[in-house]
């Protein structure tokens, strides 16, 4: 449904996969290993940036994952993943996670997060990736929150590139008010 060969519209990229917790996937606590969560978050973040891109992506990044809720094995886990923003190579995917209890019904929103994906043309280099069309409040919602994120990245970057050595003595003056102890000779 894309109108213009150098834009493509969100909903055109949008990719949804359910999978079953199975026992294989859980660690000894019962609950399902983040990892395998993490694991099928860049898959489905994958699968939105390349059918946004046409092309094979990488992750570059993930922003900010946070687990709010226990995912039991027997649920059934649903990642929804959309191109929130795009760069020149670059697109960011809002990835959104949730189990349900098939028993009862009852859903959990168990994960948000978001990763800043890299397209790649056959010879491993940068492809310029097609531009956004945003047709709904919150696509423009979501992509400006997104590019709020990604003007904080670069700006960390930039400070962390310039950025000198420590002050050992600012250390352990803050140290003090923390639970930290430096014991450097």
């Amino acid at each position: 449904m894309t109108t213009h060969p150098h834009f493509k519209y969100v909903t055109d990229s949008q990719v949804t996969i359910t999978e079953l917790m199975i026992p294989a996937y859980a660690n000894f606590g019962g609950k399902i290993h983040g990892g395998t969560v993490l694991s099928l978050i860049d898959k489905v973040a994958y699968a939105a940036a390349a059918r946004h891109s046409g092309s094979y992506c990488v992750t570059l990044s993930v922003d900010r994952v946070l687990f709010l809720h226990p995912i039991e094995v027997g649920q059934l886990v649903s990642l929804k993943a959309s191109v929130n923003y795009v760069g020149n190579t670059s697109l960011i995917v809002g990835v959104r996670v949730t189990s349900e209890d098939v028993k009862s019904g009852k859903i959990w929103h168990t994960n948000s997060c978001y990763l800043t994906m890299v397209a790649l043309d056959d010879e491993g280099n940068k492809q310029q990736v097609p531009g956004l069309k945003l047709r709904t409040e919150e696509e423009v919602r979501r992509w400006y929150e997104a590019r709020q994120r990604r003007q904080h990245a670069m700006a960390v970057r930039k400070e962390e590139a310039t950025r000198e050595s420590v002050d050992i003595a600012k250390a352990r003056e803050l140290a003090t008010t923390e639970r930290c102890l430096i014991e450097l000779s």
